[in-house]
């Protein structure tokens, strides 16, 4: 009897070996399993090619974060690097410190590239921003003798500005002053405004010391305006609408890279397009 007993528990202790066995088996197996599928994923994003963008961060970076799977897709990692200005990002792509930009139109890169001896070129137009007037001290355009008003100082954007005023019926430009005009085409000042020049970054921070202010949608939006809030905007049908697209750059010599095709591509997909229109409404327009 004693033996019969003792051969039943020696079969039970065996069972039980040969079930924790194959247990810790599958376990080993499992966590194999894991191990090999994260190898797998990371040996997957060490594939990926790096493309790094600098880029404004309203509006151009949040437009950026909305193709990163896309260019997964394409076999590239996007990395978006935001700047709060208009010099250092193109002074980046010049010395290779960064792929591409994405923050200005062709009339400021134009006019960077002559003074600064930079080779930057576009790739491709994605956005318009319309160029607005906003209220300072005054809620209005009724101006008196001696207001200031605030336009950017950097050559084509304050072009721009005054071609606005001119617009709004604030001053009037000698006749074919048209994207490059200064203050002194200004002709006629019937309000004796005061045109004061500030960095286009500043204007948002100043804006409760000037009456009225001519600002970059960009940094508007920043600043927490809408394209609404404006109280004069630019006509979109005007010549600054199809001037002042807002571009993608490489530096020269690498346009026809795969990435840069890839990235210009992207940019000027539908989805894009779409995300543009419903995230900013009126205040950025897609490029058709």
């Amino acid at each position: 009897m004693k033996k019969r007993i003792l051969g039943l528990l020696l079969v039970v202790v065996s069972t039980i070996l040969v079930v924790a066995c194959a247990k810790k088996q599958e376990e080993v197996k499992t966590t194999e399993s894991v191990v090999d599928a994260t190898e797998t994923m990371s040996s997957q994003d060490d594939a990926l090619i790096p493309v790094t963008v600098a880029a404004s961060p309203t509006p151009h970076a949040e437009i950026l974060y909305q193709i990163v799977d896309d260019m997964k897709e394409k076999g590239y990692e996007l990395k978006v690097q935001e700047f709060s200005d208009y010099v250092l990002p193109n002074l980046a792509v010049d010395q290779d410190e960064i792929m591409a930009n994405y923050f200005q139109h062709e009339p400021y890169l134009d006019d960077f590239n002559r003074e600064r001896g930079t080779q930057i070129v576009p790739i491709g137009k994605v956005h318009y921003e319309p160029f607005g007037i906003y209220k300072g001290v005054k809620e209005t355009l009724e101006l008196e003798s001696g207001d200031k008003v605030a336009v950017p100082n950097d050559v084509t954007n304050e072009a721009r500005s005054l071609n606005l005023l001119e617009a709004a019926g604030i001053i009037k430009l000698k006749e074919g002053a048209g994207l490059t005009a200064t203050k002194e085409d200004i002709v006629d000042n019937p309000y004796n405004v005061e045109i004061v020049e500030l960095e286009a970054a500043q204007i948002p921070r100043s804006i409760d010391s000037v009456a009225i202010a001519c600002m970059n949608g960009n940094y508007a939006m920043e600043a927490g305006f809408s394209v609404d809030d404006a109280i004069f905007i630019e006509p979109q049908e005007s010549l600054a609408a199809k001037t002042y697209a807002n571009i993608v750059c490489v530096k020269s010599g690498n346009e026809t890279k795969e990435w840069a095709l890839a990235l210009a591509e992207s940019l000027r997909s539908q989805k894009v397009k779409d995300f543009i229109s419903s995230r900013f409404g009126k205040s950025v327009i897609a490029i058709d």
